[in-house]
């Protein structure tokens, strides 16, 4: 199998990464089933990389839908210790405006139908999570959003909501109330399951509209968005190109260790599948 040093997630609107040299394609399984995709691997930067379309080329997978473990666990058996996310999002502030760019340090759980950790049957772990991304992709990120000319805001609260549906404009108020940027459906999942395998992660939040709160805008339709995304797209993808050119090349951030102490059960008491299936992340712990 072909490694990568870096990952990028894509998502609705970047569907490909332009610009990738060596390109090859590598499709596979993990101990949690399939993937979104195939991966892209190839060279961007002067790194190496894997690129995968969150939800599918066509845009095939609802955000409830995604196999989150095997994406991230995927990223992970190719070697990726960074994970650069793109992501649409709602601005829930009128400072967010369509086309600006916002990178969360912070995120709320309104979702309820995902798994959104690799623990469980017979293994028990909790990693910390006061910090839910990684302070140095961040500030490469809002680098890579300067030196492109692109409004990238460091900073901010992502509200991950189930979905499919939009929000209603009583919940659009709320998350205002509660001092939230930006709205979306896939995030929250990939930085839990990031952390727990002490990969580096953080999110590039392209706001697409204003949600449904803000008074003279018209609620949000599908064709309203999908013209934004365009527009973000070749944005988006400048940024992550910049980001990867800069990215530090030693990681000195706690993401590496994130399980060290994460891990309660008894060594002798952990079942010989959850050890076989949670090898590649915590062998060095076993």
């Amino acid at each position: 199998m072909q490694k990568a040093e870096i990952g990028i997630i894509g998502g609705s609107g970047l569907y490909a990464m332009p610009g990738l040299t060596n390109v090859r394609e590598e499709s596979f399984e993990t101990p949690f089933g399939a993937p979104s995709d195939a991966f892209i691997l190839g060279d961007l930067g002067g790194r190496s990389v894997a690129f995968l379309a969150r939800h599918g080329r066509g845009h095939r997978i609802l955000p409830s839908e995604l196999n989150f473990r095997a994406n991230i666990y995927a990223m992970k058996m190719l070697g990726v210790e960074r994970i650069l996310s793109v992501s649409a999002v709602g601005s829930l502030k009128e400072e967010h405006k369509p086309t600006d760019f916002v990178i969360p340090d912070q995120f709320i759980d309104r979702t309820f139908a995902r798994i959104g950790t690799f623990f469980g049957d017979g293994i028990v772990g909790h990693v910390a999570f006061g910090d839910p991304v990684c302070s140095t992709v961040r500030s490469v990120f809002e680098n890579a959003c300067a030196e492109v000319g692109v409004v990238g805001k460091n900073g901010g609260t992502y509200v991950c909501m189930e979905g499919p549906q939009f929000s209603t404009r009583a919940e659009s108020n709320l998350y205002r109330s509660w001092g939230a940027d930006v709205i979306g459906m896939t995030n929250l999942q990939e930085a839990k399951l990031a952390r727990e395998a002490e990969i580096c992660y953080a999110t590039l939040a392209m706001v697409t509209d204003y949600d449904c709160w803000r008074e003279g805008h018209d609620d949000v339709t599908v064709d309203q968005v999908v013209a934004v995304l365009h527009q973000n797209a070749d944005n988006g993808t400048k940024v992550v190109k910049a980001a990867i050119a800069a990215m530090p090349t030693e990681r000195k951030c706690a993401c590496a260790d994130a399980l060290k102490y994460a891990i309660l059960t008894d060594k002798k008491a952990i079942p010989e599948a959850a050890k076989e299936r949670l090898g590649l992340l915590l062998g060095k712990y076993l």
